[in-house]
């Protein structure tokens, strides 16, 4: 098994949701390869999400889930299996979406079925990101009337 080529996949694996969090846009096209797609398959927006190619994937990214969203993705257990230059892995996956504005908050949970391909410039890029929900629950911060978020990094002071 080429470990190197594994490491390097959970490397652009961690930088996919680092970036997301961040919303380091730029940094997560760098990511994706130019003819990557995502299928996003969470109840939130009714049917499963299918975008084709990175510009759409960062595109609904950057609109859903702007500065007025909070997220943490944390992805782990990668099952990678590699072949020459492509390969295809399995993530667990838990995340956690905090919409100050709308008062809400949603939870999840999945399994990350990738492809990633090592490209000309020798670094592997996803191809393919998706996941079915294993669960997915959402609440009203309302129903936690003690609640108060005491940091939020893109908060206006």
């Amino acid at each position: 098994m080429d470990l190197v080529a594994v490491e390097d996949i959970k490397r652009v694996k961690y930088r996919y949701l680092r970036c997301v969090d961040l919303k380091q846009w730029d940094e997560l096209a760098d990511a994706l390869a130019p003819e990557a797609t995502a299928d996003y398959g969470t109840p939130t927006y009714g049917e499963p999400l299918r975008l084709r190619g990175r510009e759409a994937i960062i595109g609904f990214l950057r609109e859903k889930l702007g500065t007025g969203i909070i997220t943490t993705h944390s992805a782990g257990q990668p099952e990678i299996d590699i072949d020459g230059d492509t390969a295809k892995g399995v993530w667990a996956f838990e995340d956690t979406v905090l919409s100050p504005e709308h008062q809400v908050v949603i939870k999840g949970a999945a399994f990350y079925e990738d492809t990633y391909r090592r490209c000309e410039d020798g670094r592997w890029r996803i191809t393919h990101t998706g996941y079915t929900r294993t669960y997915e629950l959402m609440y009203t911060l309302k129903d936690l009337p003690s609640l108060r978020l005491t940091a939020n990094r893109w908060a206006t002071p």
